[in-house]
């Protein structure tokens, strides 16, 4: 059989790799093959972020682009025609410390040492990627920078001070000509067939990682493979591997396909497509949209959003998912393809049962399709996430709301839509909770009996993040929130708000 090998850039020179495992994820390679161990295993989940790296890319202005991501769950053969860089590539002449690297000694950042690597690879990210002429970066960009690294002794604060002193140090930016040469070089314009085998699969039983390049032949592969497994981010697939330690079969990536990497905008409809990073994608909802910031910011962290798709996000079909209720809410569609053939299916009729969506064999998600704001039409949108922690945590409950209320209609409801995340087998919204509410007034009256009918709508069940009446109480509750926040007779102030939800 046919076989292709893996290009990427690291520690300054093209590295080929020919003969490991399609599932071999890189921090494997790197702490077993290459004995960069400063890259370390801490949850091999993508929770903690002991083990991150920073993967370069050549963006559509043939530039190079980094990112921080989680290298525990991310694949090897997703690194072909890519630069990868580990703690091990900070070092200076005569094996000085990088500024990252010295403002964590000079303000303490460390302590037993184990998650100093990774944070400080989040950080030097941020110090590439950070225009100086702007200024130093805010509080609130260093919180979501080092959202996906957890320390156990330094309480942060120091991580926190080292990341704003970084910049006080003379500027050691990297040199960028030579990774740019070389991903230049090592450049696929044709589809990526890599084969080994499978050290998880019956009598090491051969699987090949199919990476297109183009729209066109990633349907055809499709279509020729309806049972290979669809690969994005990884952020979900590699605790398969990690966690489960499940044989997937041979794999098709969608990460190298520039038509599915694409954000376009008519005065209508905004479309992104199934490969688009969640970071870029909520950058261009929340846009349109900034009441989603909040949880923009909530939805897991920097790493995990940095590789994680939308697309992957909505075709997974979780019933946690925070993307999909508020993109119910907003009235999204899916772009679904099969060969040459497209058709367009209302998200809240995608999910049919729990993880089952409408696809047919060889149909794939190419794109989400939300509808823009329309000036005098613009629904009032709220989202709450509900959980355990406030960053980097699964929802217990994840509600959407999009109201619309025409002026000079006497606060009668025109139309209304209410998801949920966490309260069903799948995402799903609250039909007779929005029965209930449609052609009447925006009033208290209204909103208790909409609360009330939800217990028609969800029978949510008890798990290890909440019982099914805690649930259906939040649900409730965060309803009645909406209507506080978004009422014009008496509008509350946020704190009146809390205390009133919390009493509801």
């Amino acid at each position: 059989m046919t076989t292709q090998s893996i290009h990427f850039y690291h520690h300054g020179a093209v590295r080929t790799v020919s003969d490991a495992p399609t599932t071999r994820t890189v921090l494997q390679y790197l702490r077993e093959d290459r004995h960069c161990t400063g890259t370390k295993e801490g949850c091999a989940e993508g929770d903690c972020g002991a083990c991150t790296v920073v993967i370069g890319d050549l963006g559509g202005d043939g530039q190079l682009t980094l990112k921080a991501v989680n290298a525990c769950v991310q694949l090897l053969p997703t690194l072909d025609g890519r630069a990868l860089f580990s703690v091990e590539d900070l070092a200076g002449p005569a094996q000085t410390l990088h500024p990252v690297q010295q403002a964590m000694v000079d303000c303490h950042g460390s302590q037993c040492g184990f998650c100093t690597p990774g944070f400080v690879m989040s950080m030097w990210a941020l110090y590439q990627n950070h225009d100086v002429a702007a200024g130093p970066p805010s509080r609130c960009t260093i919180d979501d920078t080092l959202s996906g690294n957890l320390c156990r002794c330094t309480g942060y604060r120091p991580i926190v001070d080292a990341t704003v002193k970084m910049f006080d140090y003379p500027r050691v930016a990297l040199d960028t000509a030579p990774v740019v040469a070389a991903l230049h070089h090592i450049r696929r314009s044709e589809t990526l067939s890599y084969t080994a085998a499978d050290v998880r699969g019956a009598a090491f039983a051969p699987t090949i990682f199919h990476a297109p390049v183009t729209l066109e032949a990633f349907a055809e592969l499709r279509l020729r493979h309806p049972a290979a497994r669809i690969l994005a981010g990884s952020t979900d697939i590699g605790l398969w591997v990690t966690k489960q330690f499940r044989a997937l079969g041979d794999l098709l990536y969608l990460g190298n396909v520039a038509e599915l990497k694409r954000i376009e905008r008519t005065a209508s409809t905004l479309t992104i497509g199934a490969a688009v990073s969640l970071e870029h994608a909520y950058a261009a909802m929340t846009a349109d949209y900034p009441e989603l910031g909040e949880l923009w910011r909530r939805f897991a962290s920097l790493p995990i959003r940095n590789a994680g798709t939308l697309g992957g996000n909505v075709a997974n079909g979780s019933p946690i998912g925070d993307s999909m209720p508020v993109l119910i809410a907003l009235g999204a569609s899916l772009r679904l393809r099969r060969g040459e053939q497209v058709r367009e299916v209302p998200l809240d009729a995608f999910y049919l049962a729990y993880q089952k969506t409408a696809l047919a064999e060889g149909e794939f998600v190419e794109a989400i399709c939300l509808p823009r704001p329309v000036p005098g039409s613009t629904p009032r949108l709220r989202t709450y996430k509900v959980s355990k922690r406030y960053d980097q945590d699964i929802s217990a409950v994840c509600a959407a709301f999009a109201l619309q209320i025409p002026d000079g209609a006497g606060q009668v409801v025109s139309s209304i839509r209410i998801a949920f995340g966490g309260m069903a087998a799948t995402p799903k919204r609250a039909a007779h909770a929005e029965a209930i509410l449609h052609g009447q007034a925006w009033s208290e009256t209204s909103v208790r009996l909409a609360m009330a009918a939800m217990e028609q709508d969800y029978q949510p069940l008890s798990d290890m993040r909440a019982s099914g009446d805690y649930r259906l109480k939040v649900a409730r509750n965060l309803l009645w929130r909406f209507y506080l926040e978004t009422r014009t007779d008496a509008p509350l102030a946020s704190a009146e708000v809390n205390a009133f939800a919390y009493r509801a």
